[in-house]
């Protein structure tokens, strides 16, 4: 099983998405859904989930949708996965062997660390894509 599923793969991307929205005013469901191509009906389990751990805020009207709850470089990629995953396991449980036990402790531990980052420091993965896609011989 891998560390981190459908659930927060879309979630991430769905936050993305709002973390790049300049303006003030709310995005739609709909709008996000189009965008980030996450069906539409996962999206709203995901950001009810993601409202529930205080990272999102819904608006409600005919104006309404959805924002961060806070500025992107405070969201931490952690934090957004934790919210949807439950946690960031490597392994489901412990074994017999204590020895192993703190090696798997530790890989969670440093799984972690991956993730300290916040949304605004994905740009630098789209640098990276930029990069890739004008290569120049």
């Amino acid at each position: 099983m891998p560390l981190i599923s459908t659930k927060g793969v879309y979630g991430l991307t769905a936050m993305y998405e709002l973390s790049k929205h300049e303006d003030d005013t709310p995005l739609q469901i709909k709008e996000i859904s189009s965008n980030a191509k996450i069906p539409q009906n996962y999206l709203e389990q995901l950001l009810s989930k993601l409202r529930h751990a205080g990272l999102v805020k819904s608006i409600r009207g005919a104006k309404g949708g959805y924002i961060l709850a806070d500025k992107p470089e405070n969201i931490i990629v952690k934090d957004i996965l934790i919210a949807l995953e439950g946690d960031l396991k490597v392994i489901d449980n412990k074994t017999e062997n204590p020895i192993l036990n703190m090696f798997f402790s530790e890989a969670k531990d440093n799984t972690k660390k991956i993730f300290e980052l916040s949304l605004t420091q994905l740009d630098a993965y789209q640098d990276k894509y930029n990069e890739v896609l004008h290569y120049s011989i």
